[in-house]
């Protein structure tokens, strides 16, 4: 059983299906609200609805352009994700982190890194060769983002290769091609992430250190646990008995829920969990 497949197994023999998610909270089928501190690894982190990026999607649905011809949309993505990491970008798209990793790592392998918004250590993301980026988009499970710097694309391959390739998009292997509404909400909430950064911050974090230090060490929004990993399993099942949602995975920290309450984690401050 995977790690996903155990959480939506905890989850649904608590408390049923989820009938809803907005925000950082999941709507139950016995009435009960859950805190949702997994945050689908990251790309709920703007939270569940989708905001004006659905609202994008379905504007470009209606136009009936999903088919595998261009479109010009992917240009948009472009333009957000070079806005993101302040400066000029090639942008790539995979199925999968290990096909991701592997492409940035053809493009640079001292000079990859993985992108999280308000990352505790202060990085220049734009001296990054190649950054490999999860997407803030919650309804979308297996997108991953490789943005390289234009120039080191050609470097990273033979002469034999650049002239076979009809463009710098076509050199870097098992790349997928996306839609036209899906770029236009990609673009959307490259945005509206750009905007939250701007806007949260160490404030809305630490007034939950009381309950969460306990048991995680905080960076920032991002929640390492300090629980042992053969512990662990039993310790997501608590958190699911006090009314909150961790990560299921060990190594992919949980995520302080902006928008949420202090009173969201009384169940867990009353109901320790020992180890």
């Amino acid at each position: 059983m995977s790690n996903i497949d155990f959480l939506r197994n905890e989850i649904f023999s608590r408390y049923g299906i989820v009938k809803r998610a907005r925000g950082c909270f999941l709507y139950t089928a016995k009435g009960v609200r859950l805190t949702d501190l997994y945050q689908e690894g990251g790309r709920a982190v703007l939270g569940w609805g989708g905001g004006s990026a659905f609202t994008m999607f379905k504007n470009i649905l209606n136009r009936g352009i999903t088919g595998s011809f261009e479109t010009g949309f992917s240009c948009r993505t472009d333009t957000a994700v070079e806005k993101l990491f302040n400066s000029e970008r090639r942008v790539f798209y995979y199925d999968s982190y290990e096909k991701a990793l592997k492409a940035s790592l053809l493009v640079s392998k001292e000079g990859t890194a993985v992108y999280r918004p308000w990352n505790p250590v202060s990085v220049d993301w734009s001296s990054c060769d190649s950054v490999i980026f999860v997407p803030p988009l919650p309804w979308i499970q297996d997108l991953f983002i490789v943005a390289a710097k234009p120039e080191l694309i050609s470097e990273s391959f033979s002469e034999d290769q650049k002239s076979s390739a009809l463009t710098s998009k076509e050199l870097l292997p098992q790349q997928i091609c996306i839609p036209a509404p899906l770029h236009a909400a990609l673009a959307r909430s490259i945005y509206d992430l750009i905007a939250a950064i701007q806007i949260r911050e160490e404030k809305n974090w630490f007034i939950y250190d009381p309950v969460v230090t306990k048991y995680w060490e905080r960076k920032g929004p991002y929640l390492f646990p300090k629980i042992p990993q053969e512990k662990y399993p039993d310790f997501v099942k608590h958190c699911l008995d006090c009314g909150i949602v961790v990560s299921p995975f060990f190594n992919v920290p949980s995520i302080v829920p902006f928008g949420a309450e202090f009173g969201n984690f009384s169940k867990l401050k009353k109901n320790p969990f020992e180890f």
